[in-house]
């Protein structure tokens, strides 16, 4: 009998069907609109089959939560790894707001995922808007942390500046260009009361 390990249980790798589907969905709801993309299409480009999909995702609606998910962590990370690099709260802030704009050039340059969806399901109670619920709501509550740290005076009310500044640049980037990503940079430091970044 091969020895135990109590308290300890296996891990589980990620299916890579599962992955690959999430992954393609999630390129295709972002750059297409997710109702302009059906489940046949997302099947074929990632190369499953509808039996696969249904062992990981009751239907489309839930692919669709797993997508928005998906961007909810990357986001995190992104949070996650300005803190992994230290600094002093106001630092921190800093970097938080830098990654932020760097993402609207590099990743998300079709607009918020989540205001996206939002206008695709417009009923507040469903799944879908529960995710970008609880999205926003840890991005405010991150903010706010973040800000009260750095010593920013009132800091839910810089906090939610934040959270629109961000909003505005990822629906102004798309429209405008990458030049909206500098305004923001600018524009954020100055509502949470950081030093201008040379040159802005």
């Amino acid at each position: 009998m091969p020895p135990t390990h109590p308290g300890r249980t296996a891990t589980r790798r990620p299916s890579e069907p599962r992955a690959r589907l999430l992954r393609t969905a999630a390129s295709l709801f972002y750059r297409e609109g997710i109702n302009g993309v059906g489940v046949d299409r997302v099947l074929a480009e990632a190369g499953v089959t509808r039996a696969t999909m249904y062992r990981h995702f009751p239907g489309k609606e839930a692919l669709v939560t797993a997508y928005l998910e998906l961007e909810d962590a990357t986001v995190k990370q992104l949070v996650a790894d300005a803190e992994a690099a230290g600094g002093s709260p106001p630092e921190l802030l800093a970097a938080v707001i830098e990654g932020i704009a760097q993402d609207a050039t590099r990743l998300h340059t079709r607009g918020c995922p989540f205001i996206n969806a939002s206008a695709e399901f417009p009923d507040p109670a469903s799944p879908v808007r529960a995710v970008v619920r609880r999205h926003r709501d840890w991005f405010r509550q991150t903010l706010t942390e973040l800000t009260t740290a750095a010593g920013v005076g009132d800091p839910a009310q810089v906090a939610a500046a934040l959270v629109l500044l961000r909003d505005a640049m990822l629906v102004g980037g798309y429209l405008d260009g990458d030049s909206v990503a500098d305004t923001f940079r600018a524009t954020a430091r100055q509502v949470a009361g950081l030093t201008p970044t040379p040159g802005g």
